[in-house]
């Protein structure tokens, strides 16, 4: 059982990525898929949650408006489409899959997670 994230590399700034998190040994369609990054001496940082209190998909501040996650369940695959990219998007990103998520004032927060990724690494040249 696993999850496998791809898609990430080196691109210029204002281009678009799109990461993949693949489900290996089990359905994600029966998961929430959250998306995180982390940037090398900075905090974890959420990128994408599904809020508890309204059942939609929110996005940090510092991305909203440029990212957009969703899913191909006869992939197993859930996305990560990334536009618009800025230097300070730099970060390894993770997916995972049954976290408890919250969404509070724009941040996304996620925890006890059940299964992780690896991380792909995304980094945005100015």
């Amino acid at each position: 059982v696993q999850l496998v994230e791809s898609g990430g590399g080196l691109v210029q700034a204002g281009s678009s990525l799109r990461l993949s998190c693949a489900g290996s040994g089990f359905s994600l369609e029966y998961y929430e898929i959250g998306w995180f990054r982390q940037a090398p001496g900075k905090e974890r940082e959420g990128v994408s949650c599904k809020s508890m209190i309204d059942g939609r998909t929110h996005y940090a501040d510092s991305v909203k408006g440029r990212v957009t996650v969703s899913r191909d369940n006869a992939k197993n695959t859930v996305y990560l489409q990334m536009n618009s990219l800025k230097p300070e998007d730099t970060a390894v990103y993770y997916c995972a899959a049954g976290c408890a998520e919250t969404y509070v004032a724009g941040t996304c927060t996620l925890s006890d997670c059940d299964y992780w990724g690896q991380g792909t690494q995304v980094t945005v040249a100015s």
